[in-house]
C-alpha cells in the first residue's frame, strides 16, 4: 500500500564535513529514491550536528579576526545550515530520480519551527554548540547573558536549549508539495526555532531536535510512518551486553515500560524511541488505512523496514 512516510536523517546519512556530506548524499538519495520509485510520497528532515556547529565557529573566528563580521544567532546558523545541506540532498536526489527515469521534483524549503518561549527548556540550556574557548573568553559571554559551560576537560562551549517543536510555520507548503507528487526536503537541522512576538515570528537561541520536529512534521501532514534513520538496523534492549536483545515491533505501552527501566541511553536512542512514540500518539487511523507508525533502522534497510522485513516498529496497538 503506497504511504505517506517523513524521513528523519541522521548523522550517519550526511557525514562531517563538505567532503563526507557530498558522499553520504549520494547514498542518501539512493534509499530516498527506492521509497519513492515503490510509490511513496517522502518528505525529508535532516540533522544539522556538525554543520551548524561549523558554522557558528567560522563566524566566531572571523568576529575575533575581524570585529566588523558579526557572530550570528544560532537561528540564522540554522538557516544557513538548511540551505546548504538541502542544496547538497536536493541535488543528490534529482540526479538518482534522473538516472532512473523518474520525473519528480524535489525542493529544499527553509523551514521555520514554532516553540514555546515559556519551555522549560529555556531555563536550563545544555546543548553545547560551537567552538572551544578559554575561560576568560566564556566569562566575557556569560558577562553578555550567554549561557557557557565546561565541556569534559576540553575547555568552554557555548550552550543553548533544546525546546520541543509545536508548530511547523511552513506545512501547508510541504503538504501541498507532497499533493502535487514532489519531494520537499523540511525542518534541516529541527528547523529555525521561532516564537511569535508583536505579530512576526522571532529567531530564538536554541536548536530543535530534528526526530522531534520530524515527528511533529509528520502529525501535521497526516503521514502514515515516520522513519527515523539511524546507524543500527533495530533497536535492542541491553545493548553490547552478552543479554542483547534486538526489538521487532513495540507498542506504546512496552516502549514506555522500557523507558521506565532506562534501557535507551539518553545521548542516542532515547530521543528517538520519544519522538516515534510521540508521532503514533498523536496521530489516528485514516479511513481504509494502516494505523500510523514509526520506524528506526538503518538507511540502507529502510525500503525493507517499510515492507515489514526490518527494523524496529512502534504502534500504537497490536
Amino acid at each position: 500500500m503506497k504511504k505517506r512516510i517523513v524521513i528523519a536523517l541522521g548523522g550517519n546519512a550526511l557525514g562531517d564535513n563538505l567532503e563526507e556530506q557530498m558522499t553520504a548524499a549520494k547514498i542518501t538519495a539512493g534509499a530516498i529514491v527506492d521509497l519513492v520509485e515503490a510509490g511513496h510520497e517522502i518528505a525529508i528532515v535532516h540533522g544539522n550536528g556538525p554543520q551548524v556547529g561549523m558554522i557558528l565557529t567560522a563566524f566566531e573566528t572571523a568576529a575575533k579576526a575581524n570585529s566588523k563580521f558579526p557572530v550570528l544567532p544560532i537561528s540564522v546558523c540554522v538557516a544557513l545550515s538548511q540551505g546548504y545541506i538541502g542544496y547538497d540532498l536536493q541535488n543528490t536526489i534529482r540526479m538518482e530520480l534522473d538516472k532512473r527515469g523518474m520525473k519528480q521534483q524535489v525542493a529544499a524549503i527553509i523551514s521555520q519551527v514554532e516553540v514555546d518561549p515559556n519551555d522549560k527548556a529555556f531555563q536550563n540550556p545544555t546543548k553545547p554548540i560551537g567552538g572551544f574557548m578559554s575561560k576568560e573568553e566564556a566569562d566575557a559571554l556569560k558577562a553578555q547573558g550567554v549561557s557557557v559551560m565546561e565541556d569534559a576537560g576540553r575547555g568552554w562551549r557555548q550552550v543553548v536549549a533544546s525546546p520541543k517543536p509545536q508548530h511547523i510555520v511552513e506545512a501547508g507548503i510541504i503538504k501541498g508539495m507532497l499533493a502535487a507528487g514532489q519531494i520537499p526536503i523540511a525542518a534541516g537541522g529541527g528547523g529555525i526555532p521561532v516564537a511569535m512576538k508583536d505579530g512576526q515570528y522571532h529567531g530564538m537561541p536554541a536548536v530543535i531536535d530534528k526526530d522531534f520536529s520530524a515527528a511533529k512534521l509528520a502529525q501535521l501532514i497526516e503521514a502514515d510512518m515516520l522513519i527515523i534513520l539511524t546507524a543500527v538496523e533495530k533497536v535492542a534492549i541491553n545493548f553490547n551486553k552478552p543479554d542483547q536483545q534486538w526489538l521487532d515491533t513495540l507498542t506504546l505501552a512496552e516502549a514506555e515500560k522500557l523507558i521506565a527501566e532506562n534501557h535507551f541511553a539518553k545521548g542516542s536512542m532515547l530521543p528517538k524511541m520519544e519522538a516515534a512514540m510521540a508521532f503514533v500518539k498523536s496521530s489516528s487511523a485514516k479511513a481504509g488505512r494502516e494505523p500510523p507508525s514509526a520506524l528506526i533502522t538503518l538507511l540502507t534497510k529502510a525500503r525493507d523496514g517499510v515492507a515489514g522485513k526490518t527494523g524496529t516498529k512502534i504502534v500504537a496497538n497490536l
